[in-house]
């Protein structure tokens, strides 16, 4: 037995040996890393500052990833201790763990100064409060209303042991029902300019001392949320709004000092605090008529405005505030509000004598009643079967402070992911907030409820700038918001708010254009540039859109066509929709761009506005309806309908043939065309400027510029450096005078009629083209001069029939004077004109309408003998 006890004590001994050894082991290799650390702490102060200091820090950081401590295996201790990335500890050195802390000061600034961005606030944050306090107590009697019902003793309130409790209303009868109950929730506020106070009141759940010391007295703890929580597994009907805990301490937004007395038993507990770091809580023994409102139950919130803060003792801003923020909230909400009335009493000042009239005098008379300010029903919560146009009516004029009846409007209601409540209008006219902008964000007309509290109308997620002109209201039960309930958060579901928005716009307006008349016109007239921004920006519905927007066209005349319209009347050759840009509506049909397409009996849509060559070009990347959208005025077109096999090959030869041509032209005017081509689309006239495949359009390029010039950025920064003026001439290889012009140039290219000839040509075209004139006085000068030798020519032929006195002037005389040379010079200069008749002034043509054959048969031999030596020239399809 002592040989036993011996060995046991031997081995507690040995085992006792081992720990020192162990823990002094552990001393010793601690003193080792301590002296390695020394070393390294030197190391890093001596190259902290070089690159081998940063890998020096790498290496260190993964070996102690790698790194393990392993020890023996020991009662308490485990094996292998791995140690993490925030965590870098020794073998005898515990990790320690501490809770953050905070000055509650600084956290209470922050929370106030910081979460809201408008004072204004205060109020919807308190009057929401107040709503969620009725609320929950509507959900109790609610409960208990059915638990009476259950027991069949809604007659018989005396048997119920609840409803036997004597309750006082506010007629001062006894024994109402929980139901009666329900009906006398309210809200009321009461400001106080003597005292410099503003005090709200709810007579719903109040609170015991607990609940005031952790609601009021912890931060981000919301009462709310945990009655939501008890009554979730109840599918309790709530609207209850409160969630993240601070919305009380918006009042220090505007007040200084901060009372709250609530009731929720039987006892009355009054909180206070002036923030600065801690709150006081008492009991009211004493009960005063002050405490009238909270005597069954309730909260009254006494605000010490500062002094800044005045405004909100007014009736007006309260009024103001209500309406805009909590005016469909379900409780009655009331404020002591000042009346001034007007009375007519005898004037005791006047002194009267017998027989005379009682002499009256006006007083006014001041007095105070309470007056709901939440008289608007949110009708988006009713079912629109209950409902009649002037119930809309009427609420889009009360809510939105319009004065004329909506085009159209919508009521739907969303289920699912996500759910919500809206009602949409389209404005009977353009709100005066988009008369100036029309993308004014401040005027966007959606405005977005969250349980029936107005959060905000700025969402931009939650509708597209295309329908920046509607107005309407959103009410959703679950909207993810920002702690201030200002800012909506991101989310899947605004996606679906959004989507919804604009498929219900599109089939409102939709509705409007069946309907068709006096309203859709003006919707057109009024909202028709929202559509086509839509078109260019909602990629997704942009097919939707643009099937409601309408154009002008060759054959509309006067009236606009759809694009649907436009399709059905196609030929059955055409392939595409094509469109022209223009800055009227005769500038378009007369443009030299569509010569051939008139004479296919093809329609074209007008584009008489940037916003219309915006959407159109739009519809040009994508199709509509499988059908091509192209831009008449491109140099790149194809008129896809003729099946000529010859084509091509007649283009090319022609363009062998005018080769030179095309060249000098392209010398001559290269720093105003990019390039010089035969055209296939002209018929009447001798060229055409168009616009090459990224160009845009003259009418376009003026507004970039104006838009460049508002906003203080030349052309280059505007464009991004490159140029959106493309300009390419094509010229009609069929057209007399491009035929001359080809002789003249191979004959003498040094000619100075070329010039004359090009530079007419290219002007006319610019012109007719909707471009600028660079010298509008050059130009003049050459049109004055084809008619002043036009009309000299005129004068000679007819000089043997008349009689013309020639006056004592030497411009009057010239005719006269001229000698046999100079008569044959004119005549020469004569034939000219007479090959450039098309180019020249509707002046010339009329001045020669009258003597056209015998002016054309009596033209010198020289410009005849340019056209019929022209055997070199295709004729084959010439028309002329």
């Amino acid at each position: 037995m002592q040989n036993a006890y011996i060995s046991h004590k031997t081995k507690l001994m040995l085992l006792f040996f081992i720990v020192v050894f162990l823990k002094c082991n552990d001393i010793i290799i601690e003193a080792f890393n301590f002296s390695r650390s020394v070393e390294k702490l030197n190391y890093v102060l001596n190259y902290k500052n070089s690159n081998i200091y940063n890998i020096d820090q790498n290496i260190n950081k993964s070996f102690l990833k790698k790194r393990q401590f392993k020890r023996n295996s020991t009662v308490g201790f485990n094996n292998d201790v791995k140690i993490s990335d925030g965590d870098v500890q020794s073998d005898d050195t515990p990790v320690e763990k501490y809770n953050f802390k905070a000055e509650v000061n600084k956290v209470m600034d922050i929370i106030v100064n910081s979460l809201y961005t408008d004072k204004d606030v205060f109020l919807r944050e308190l009057i929401s409060n107040a709503s969620d306090a009725c609320d929950k107590k509507r959900i109790i009697l609610e409960n208990e209303k059915r638990a009476m019902e259950a027991q069949n003793i809604v007659n018989d309130p005396t048997s119920s042991e609840l409803a036997s409790e004597q309750k006082t209303t506010e007629e001062g009868k006894e024994g109402d029902t929980p139901a009666d109950n329900i009906k006398k929730l309210i809200i009321k506020i009461k400001p106080d300019k003597e005292k410099k106070t503003l005090t709200i009141t709810d007579n719903g759940i109040g609170m015991d001392k607990n609940e005031l010391i952790n609601n009021l007295g912890t931060i981000a703890q919301s009462g709310t949320a945990k009655f939501l929580k008890q009554i979730e597994e109840g599918k309790a009907d709530s609207n209850l709004i409160g969630q993240f805990g601070v919305g009380f301490y918006s009042s220090f937004l505007v007040s200084n000092k901060v009372e709250v007395f609530t009731k929720k038993e039987d006892r009355i507990f009054r909180w206070f605090s002036d923030l600065n770091g801690s709150f006081n809580v008492s009991e009211i023994k004493k009960y005063e008529q002050e405490y009238e409102d909270i005597k069954t139950s309730g909260t009254k919130i006494v605000l010490h405005l500062k002094e800044e803060c005045d405004e909100y003792l007014e009736d007006y801003k309260l009024k103001e505030l209500i309406k805009k923020y909590s005016e469909f909230i379900k409780f009655p909400i009331e404020i002591w509000s000042e009346k001034i009335d007007y009375e007519r009493v005898p004037d005791d000042s006047v002194s009267l004598k017998d027989g005379d009239k009682m002499k009256m005098k006006t007083i006014t008379k001041r007095y105070h009643e309470w007056e709901k300010i939440n008289v608007q029903l949110p009708i988006w919560k009713q079912d629109e079967k209950q409902l009649t146009e002037n119930d809309y009516y009427s609420f889009y004029k009360n809510t939105f402070k319009a004065y004329d009846d909506p085009l159209a409007y919508v009521h739907f209601n969303v289920e699912g992911q996500i759910s919500f409540n809206s009602i949409l209008y389209i404005p009977g006219s353009l709100p005066w907030e988009l008369s100036k902008n029309m993308f004014d964000e401040e005027s966007r007309g959606i405005r977005l409820y969250v349980k029936r509290v107005f959060i905000n109308d700025k969402f931009s997620e939650s509708i597209p700038r295309w329908l920046t002109f509607l107005r309407g209201i959103v009410d959703s039960e679950n909207l993810p918001l920002n702690v201030g309930r200002e800012i909506l958060q991101k989310s899947k579901m605004l996606s679906i708010i959004n989507k919804r928005i604009v498929l219900k716009s599109i089939n409102m307006m939709r509705g409007l254009k069946e309907t068709g008349g006096e309203k859709w016109n003006k919707f057109l007239n009024t909202f028709g540039k929202y559509l086509k921004i839509g078109v260019v920006e909602d990629k997704e519905n942009q097919e939707e859109i643009a099937s409601l927007v309408e154009f002008y066209s060759i054959n509309s005349g006067d009236k606009k066509i759809d694009l649907d319209t436009y399709i059905e009347k196609m030929k059955s050759d055409q392939k595409c929709i094509y469109y022209i840009s223009g800055e009227n509506k005769k500038t378009a049909q007369n443009s030299p761009s569509l010569e051939k397409l008139k004479a296919l009996n093809y329609d074209v849509l007008f584009s008489l506005e940037p916003i219309d060559e915006f959407c159109l070009s739009s519809l040009s990347v994508n199709k509509y309806k499988g059908y091509d959208v192209l831009d008449v005025n491109k140099a790149d077109l194809k008129l896809k309908t003729e099946n000529d096999q010859n084509k091509s090959d007649n283009i090319n030869k022609l363009k062998i043939k005018y080769e030179i041509l095309c060249r000098w032209l392209h010398n001559k005017f290269s720093h105003k065309i990019h390039e010089v081509r035969i055209s296939d689309r002209l018929i009447d006239s001798p060229s055409l400027l168009v616009q090459g495949e990224m160009g845009i359009s003259p009418s376009m390029q003026k507004y970039m510029k104006q838009q460049a010039t508002a906003q203080g950025m030349s052309e280059n920064e505007m464009f991004g450096g490159q140029s959106m003026n493309q300009p390419v001439l094509e010229i009609n290889p069929n057209h007399y005078i491009i035929k001359q012009l080809n002789h003249l140039i191979q004959i003498d290219k040094m000619n100075p009629k070329n010039d004359e000839i090009a530079e007419q040509i290219f002007d006319v075209a610019s012109m007719q083209g909707g471009y600028t004139i660079d010298d509008t006085g050059r130009f003049a000068k050459r049109v004055i001069g084809m008619m002043e030798r036009n009309a000299q020519a005129y004068l000679k032929d007819v000089q043997d029939d008349i009689d013309i006195t020639p006056s004592n002037n030497s411009e009057d005389t010239t005719l006269d004077n001229t000698t046999p040379n100079d008569k044959s010079q004119l005549n020469s200069e004569q034939s000219d004109i007479n090959q450039n008749d098309s180019i020249s002034n509707n002046t010339l043509q009329e001045s020669n309408e009258n003597n056209s054959e015998n002016y054309i048969s009596g033209n010198p031999q020289e410009a005849g003998s340019e056209v019929s030596d022209d055997k070199q020239f295709d004729d084959s399809n010439a028309n002329e």
